[in-house]
């Protein structure tokens, strides 16, 4: 069973900053799966945030591209969102997901939740 956990969500004013945290203590952010971060606002779909294969190629929703970075730290099994210039839209529970029968490979389905078969217990981000 894999076990993912979020953490960094908080409350912020526009234009301000936060740092979102994914670790797993089985190591299956450091192994061949497509990792992604997911939001979802009450009554709504969750919808893809960012996508990272094993080999680094990343996917970025359009409404976070310049502003979202996705970075990972295999040592750690730490993967990071660093969110820049927040906006109230912004504002949603993010869960980090996982997909492991994908060898890695993330690709143009990168969003479709269908895919990911493990996910945390999400971190709330507030933009006020």
């Amino acid at each position: 069973h894999v076990q993912l956990v979020e953490s960094g969500g908080g409350s912020v004013q526009a234009g301000g900053s936060l740092r979102l945290s994914c670790g797993s203590s089985s190591g299956h952010t450091g192994r061949m799966y497509c990792m992604a971060w997911f939001r979802q606002d009450p009554g709504k779909e969750r919808e893809g945030v960012v996508a990272l294969a094993s080999d680094g190629s990343t996917w970025y929703a359009d409404s976070v591209k310049g502003r979202f970075t996705l970075s990972k730290d295999n040592a750690a099994n730490t993967l990071y969102l660093q969110m820049n210039s927040l906006k109230p839209e912004d504002t949603a529970m993010y869960y980090c997901e996982a997909d492991p029968f994908s060898a890695g490979r993330c690709g143009d389905g990168w969003s479709l939740i269908s895919r990911y078969v493990y996910w945390g217990q999400g971190t709330q981000v507030t933009v006020s």
